[in-house]
């Protein structure tokens, strides 16, 4: 079956065929359950959800639309009922406890934009990093929805109104709240953002950075941090701001006692990051954290930090050799 699919072909199908069909669709529709949930594993049970209700209402398809945005119309109420049932309230003060990182070798099977899409482009980039992210999530789940559908994936607002049950002037109305939302979250110098390639300079702070936790340089990791840099470590509560108030958390953590430290570059939410590993007794390093750093004008400006269970999920070694 092709992309346009007609209603009579879906009603006909096996279930081999439809799934065939929906799974072209899996890697964005599961960056955008991501983008609404925060959770890479609630988005993964979200997408399964939706492939579920679409072949046991494939009925109902009409046409109207294509097949790619009826799952996806299907994916966004999947994901408003989980935050109904499970997250039923936003995110509060800067935290999402349930944030996870989403890596960049899944975000490549995305379908690439055409040269002619750079605006495109560049939305797509912006809006998997963990910063748009945590901005996102402090919002309610009705405004959000509209948020992603108009702003990232361009729906008209009679196409949300739709799927919503809502009226068009509804759905304006909850975009401008949702913006507004998202100015209060959002970096100021989101234009900043180290969006796109690294640059020789994001690379440079990146390999500083690297050195210096290696060496447990505390003073040299200091020195890459911007003034008003955050720091946060989910599901752990706690939002760090300010170099002074980071570094003091680092050394009542025990950071300056850690010995036999390794890192491995990688890279999630089209961010740089580093997996670190710890020796053990045995003269293995085994899984630590992970940093993803946000950098802005050549300094640190974020440090999300996660444990060591994410790294099968980033496809990273669970060991190292001595």
């Amino acid at each position: 079956m092709s992309a346009d699919t007609r209603p009579a072909d879906l009603r006909e199908a096996g279930e081999p065929a439809f799934a065939g069909l929906a799974e072209r669709h899996r890697r964005e529709l599961h960056v955008h359950c991501y983008r609404m949930l925060g959770s890479f594993e609630d988005a993964e049970d979200t997408v399964q959800e939706t492939f579920l209700r679409a072949w046991r209402r494939r009925e109902t398809f009409a046409g109207r639309s294509t097949f790619r945005a009826w799952l996806y119309r299907i994916a966004t109420n999947a994901c408003l009922d989980l935050l109904a049932k499970c997250r039923p309230e936003p995110a509060t003060g800067g935290e999402v406890p349930w944030l996870q990182p989403y890596p960049d070798r899944l975000l490549d099977e995305l379908p690439a934009g055409g040269e002619d899409e750079p605006e495109a482009a560049a939305v797509a980039r912006e809006t998997i990093e963990l910063a748009y992210l945590v901005a996102v999530q402090h919002l309610a789940p009705r405004p959000r929805a509209v948020l992603i559908l108009r702003d990232v994936l361009g729906w008209p607002a009679k196409d949300v109104a739709e799927l919503l049950g809502d009226s068009v002037n509804s759905v304006n109305s909850a975009l401008q709240r949702a913006r507004a939302g998202m100015r209060e979250h959002l970096p100021a110098e989101r234009q900043d953002w180290t969006g796109g390639e690294e640059d020789a300079g994001t690379r440079a702070v990146v390999r500083r950075y690297t050195e210096a936790s290696v060496a447990v340089d505390i003073d040299g990791i200091a020195e890459l941090l911007r003034d008003d840099v955050r720091c946060s470590m989910p599901p752990t509560p706690g939002l760090f701001t300010g170099r002074d108030a980071v570094v003091r958390d680092w050394l009542d953590g025990g950071f300056a006692d850690l010995k036999g430290l390794r890192a491995v570059p990688t890279a999630v939410n089209r961010q740089p990051a580093l997996a670190f590993y710890l020796r053990q007794e045995d003269g293995v390093y085994r899984p630590l954290t992970i940093d993803v750093l946000r950098i802005t004008g050549g300094a640190i400006t974020e440090i999300v930090t996660f444990e060591a269970d994410r790294f099968p999920r980033l496809g990273l070694p669970e060991r190292l050799a001595a």
